[in-house]
């Protein structure tokens, strides 16, 4: 593994994997990318309800597209039902959906990303960003990084992007019951917290929200009328 590269991205999920695809796409074949992230195994994986697009999220996927994105193009590759929203307004409002294979969409991503040379996964967390600068004129240099089997490692490059997401700090809510984590089952990553704040960022807190479970025996299915897919998909 080196320690130089042209782009570091930190985070593996939707943001992080298209970043890294971005990079190796806008540089050209002698590029290196860096894309640290907890868990290489991690890399797309989709959480709670496994659909990509939607009402206005399907038209930010096509524009993914059009720039040369992959969320367009897995989402395609690992598709279970399509559906094209909002159709009796007009044009401009139709919404573009895929349920999609969560399993197969974590092992598609990882393939397109694999598949570039330019982009090397590094698995561990960010503590720290390393800078040069004055307080008021900081410029990032590159990151510090506690590796999974206890080491440290710093990376250096002139562009580094966070895509921390739901993992930054993150605290999970169920009942009463609260719990650091980004993910059930996946560790929360405190420390790059803690290296913004040092660099004066202030920081707030978003929330999601998952709908919950139901027991699958408890639904009368036969009063529930069925919502099919599209009898003609329409891919990303």
């Amino acid at each position: 593994m080196k320690s130089n590269y042209q782009v570091i991205v930190v985070g593996g999920g939707h943001a992080g994997i298209e970043a890294a695809w971005a990079a190796a796409n806008t540089l050209g074949a002698e590029s290196s990318v860096a894309l640290v992230t907890l868990e290489a195994q991690k890399i797309g994986v989709m959480s709670c309800n496994p659909a990509i697009g939607g009402l206005a999220k399907g038209q930010l996927v096509r524009e993914i597209d059009a720039m040369g994105g992959m969320m367009g193009l897995v989402a395609d590759a690992t598709g279970i039902q399509f559906k094209l929203l909002n159709t009796s307004k007009g044009a401009a409002v139709h919404g573009p959906r895929c349920q999609s294979d969560k399993h197969a969409y974590a092992r598609v991503a990882q393939r397109f990303i694999k598949s570039r040379p330019e982009i090397e996964v590094v698995e561990g967390s960010v503590e720290a960003i390393l800078t040069e600068g004055e307080q008021s004129n900081l410029v990032a240099t590159g990151v510090r990084i506690g590796l999974n089997d206890g080491g440290e490692l710093e990376l250096h490059a002139p562009s580094v992007i966070l895509t921390t997401g739901t993992f930054m700090h993150g605290i999970m809510h169920r009942g009463q019951d609260t719990t650091e984590g980004g993910r059930v089952g996946e560790a929360a990553t405190n420390k790059i917290s803690d290296a913004l704040r040092s660099l004066g960022f202030e920081l707030g807190r978003l929330k999601t929200g998952t709908p919950p479970r139901l027991d699958i025996h408890s639904i009368d299915w036969d009063a529930l009328p069925v919502q099919d897919g599209d009898e003609v998909p329409m891919p990303f």
